[in-house]
C-alpha cells in the first residue's frame, strides 16, 4: 500500500475512467457529460431543453411533489408497524366521540365527568359481561360442535362439487401421464410446522384482552378530562378564524360519529332480532347467537353481509338433509339485509355521513388491509372524520368533495 505525501497528487489509471466529482458536490449528485448533445428524436422536433429541464426539477413544486409522496409512504408504513399502538387509541377516541354528550348531560345534573366517566365504563363493562354470559352456552355448544359441523359441511359441498372433482382428477391424471413418460423424477415433501389451534386462541385472546384494557382506560380518562384538549387546542391556535374553525371541526365530528354509530347500532341490533326470529321459524339451532352475529358483523359495510351469509350456509348444512332447505336459511338473510340496506338504513342515516359507495369500498378494503378485522369495523366512523376535516380545511376541499355522495344538481345532470 502506498502513502501519498502533502501536496503531491494521486496518480489516476490509465483507461478512459471519469473524473472524481468535485469535493463540494454531494455523492447523489449525478455525472453529467458536458459535451453530450441534446438532439430530438425525429426530424422537425423541438430541440429538447434541458435548462428548462433543470428548473422544474430544483422548482419548489417538484421538490413539493417528491416530499409529498415521500410523506405518503411514511405515513403508510407507520400505519401498518404501529397498528398495536394506534388501533386502541384510535378507538377509544372513537368511543369518546360517541359517549361525550353523555358526559356533558350529565355535567347539567351536577354529576362531575370523572363520576360519569367511571359510569360509562362500569356500564360498557356491565353491558358486555351480560351478553356474553348470555350466549356463553350456545358459543361453547357451536364451538364443541364446530369440527363434526364443519365436517358434515365439507361432505355436503363434496356432493355439489362433484363434476368438478371429476375434471380436476382427469387433468390431474393426464398429468401425470406426462410426468410418466418424461421420466422418473423424486420430489421432496416439505412440511411446514404451524402453532397449534390452543396456541392461536389463547395468544389472541390475551392480545386482545390487552387491548380492550387499554381502550377502557384511555376511554376513562378521555371522558374524565372532558373538554381540556379541544381548550388547549384553542389556546394554542394564533388567531379567532383557527380557534372558530377548531371548535366546529370538533363540534361536527363528535355529533355525526355519535350519530352514526348510535342509529347504527339501533338498526343493526333490530336486524338481528328480526334474523333471530327468522332462523327460529326455520328450526336452526342457537337462534339468538345468529342475531348477535349479525349485530356485531353488519357494524362492517359489505363485508359483514359477505362473512354471515357464508356461516349461515355451513351451518345450514349441516342441519337440513336437502340442499334445497339448507340454501333457504341464507336466501332469508339476504333478503332481510337487502330490505335493511336499501330502505331502512337510507330512511334513518339520510344524508349525515354523506359518502360514495365507490370510496366507502376503497376505504373500507384500505384499512382492512393496514389494520385487518378491526380496521374494517372502524373503517367509516374513520372515513366520515376525515371528510369532515377535508370539508373545513380549504386546501383539502377538493378531497373532501371526492368523498362525498351526488348533490341534486350532479343527479339531476345524470338523469337528463
Amino acid at each position: 500500500m502506498s502513502t501519498n505525501l502533502p501536496g503531491e497528487s494521486t496518480p489516476q489509471p490509465e483507461g478512459d475512467v471519469p473524473a472524481a466529482a468535485p469535493s463540494g458536490d454531494s455523492v447523489l449528485t449525478p455525472d453529467v457529460d458536458a459535451t453530450a448533445q441534446a438532439r430530438p428524436v425525429e426530424a422537425g422536433a423541438p430541440t429538447p431543453d434541458l435548462g428548462r429541464t433543470g428548473e422544474a426539477m430544483d422548482s419548489a413544486r417538484g421538490r413539493s411533489a417528491g416530499i409529498t409522496t415521500l410523506t405518503v409512504l411514511a405515513l403508510l408504513y407507520t400505519l401498518y408497524f404501529a397498528r398495536p399502538f394506534l388501533l386502541p387509541i384510535v378507538v377509544a377516541l372513537l368511543l369518546s366521540f360517541l359517549f361525550s354528550p353523555l358526559v356533558r348531560a350529565l355535567a347539567r345534573f351536577k354529576i362531575r365527568p370523572p363520576v360519569s366517566a367511571g359510569l360509562i365504563i362500569l356500564g360498557l363493562l356491565g353491558t358486555v359481561g351480560f351478553v356474553g354470559y348470555e350466549l356463553s352456552g350456545p358459543v361453547q355448544g357451536w364451538a364443541s360442535s364446530a369440527p363434526q359441523t364443519f365436517a358434515t359441511a365439507q361432505a355436503r359441498i363434496r356432493e355439489v362439487l362433484k363434476p368438478f372433482e371429476r375434471a380436476s382428477q382427469t387433468a390431474a391424471q393426464v398429468e401425470d401421464a406426462a410426468g410418466a413418460v418424461g421420466g422418473p423424477e423424486t420430489a421432496q415433501e416439505v412440511v411446514v410446522r404451524q402453532p397449534s389451534l390452543v396456541a392461536r386462541v389463547f395468544g389472541t385472546t390475551q392480545k386482545f384482552l390487552i387491548a380492550a384494557m387499554e381502550v377502557l382506560i384511555l376511554l376513562y380518562f378521555l371522558l374524565a378530562a372532558g373538554d381540556l384538549f379541544l381548550q388547549k387546542l384553542i389556546k394554542v391556535l394564533p388567531n379567532l378564524r383557527d380557534k372558530q374553525k377548531a371548535v366546529e371541526i370538533a363540534r361536527k365530528t363528535e355529533a355525526s360519529i355519535s350519530t352514526y354509530l348510535l342509529t347504527t347500532f339501533a338498526i343493526t341490533f333490530t336486524e338481528g332480532i328480526v334474523v333471530a326470529l327468522a332462523m327460529w321459524a326455520l328450526k336452526m339451532p342457537n337462534p339468538l347467537l345468529w342475531g348477535a352475529m349479525v349485530v356485531v358483523l353488519e357494524f362492517i359495510p359489505y363485508l359483514g353481509a359477505a362473512i354471515m351469509t357464508a356461516i349461515l350456509t355451513l351451518a345450514a348444512l349441516t342441519v337440513y338433509d336437502t340442499i334445497g332447505q339448507a340454501l333457504l336459511v341464507p336466501a332469508v338473510f339476504l333478503v332481510i339485509n337487502i330490505i335493511q340496506g336499501n330502505f331502512i338504513s337510507p330512511a334513518l342515516m339520510g344524508h349525515r355521513l354523506a359518502l360514495n359507495p365507490v370510496a366507502l369500498l376503497v376505504g373500507l378494503t384500505f384499512w382492512f388491509w393496514i389494520w385487518g378485522l378491526p380496521g374494517a369495523f372502524i373503517a367509516v366512523p374513520l372515513l366520515a372524520t376525515f371528510k369532515i376535516f377535508c370539508d373545513h380545511i380549504e386546501s383539502l376541499a377538493a378531497v373532501g368533495e371526492f368523498l362525498g355522495e351526488r348533490d341534486r344538481g350532479e343527479r339531476r345532470a345524470v338523469i337528463r
